[in-house]
């Protein structure tokens, strides 16, 4: 009824901070310090999310964004790049799982390298969302500027919305190496 309804008034919660998802599943749900952190990471705020998440594939996969990010800030040769993406494309059989996997990687360097830009920005770090690969972050940021960092943002955005497509994870791999 509109009347019910005129009464009735939306409540707004804003999404949790990357450290108070984190802190929630170490004290609450026992999770380990670093799985914490890497699931509170690609969880967006949001403590149900991060719980659904398999912690194990979000911390190789982290760890995957992590050193895809340091290499492309380190290597300039195209050669070399294209060599650098081969774990973050899995077996040669793509399926489900291994598209799925896929995703969670290019979440995790999407989220690195908003973080990157913060750095750059000179931004406050108590906004990031990657704390605990700060110092790693911060070297990144010393050869990225903010070009690159949006750049290399769209591209991994351009990638996600490519693997929901159906292009090959190889293809999409390739490409975002050259891009960063």
């Amino acid at each position: 009824m509109p009347t019910v309804l005129s009464r009735c008034p939306r409540i707004r919660f804003s999404p949790l901070a990357t450290p108070e998802v984190a802190h929630a599943l170490v004290h609450d749900h026992e999770y380990a310090r670093e799985d914490a952190l890497a699931v509170a990471a690609d969880a967006e705020g949001s403590i149900g999310r991060a719980l659904s998440a398999q912690a194990a594939d979000l911390v190789d996969a982290r760890e995957s964004a992590q050193r895809l990010l340091e290499q492309s800030a380190r290597v300039s040769d195209p050669v070399r790049r294209l060599e650098m993406v081969k774990d973050l494309v899995g077996a040669k059989t793509v399926g489900a799982a291994e598209r799925e996997k896929m995703a969670v990687c290019l979440r995790a360097l999407s989220s690195m390298l908003r973080d990157v830009g913060v750095l750059v920005e000179g931004g406050d770090v108590r906004v990031l969302a990657n704390p605990d690969v700060q110092p790693q972050l911060e070297a990144v940021a010393r050869t990225f500027d903010s070009q690159r960092t949006t750049a290399a943002y769209q591209a991994v955005d351009e990638a996600l919305v490519a693997l929901e497509r159906n292009v090959s994870p190889k293809v999409i791999a390739d490409w975002l190496a050259l891009q960063l």
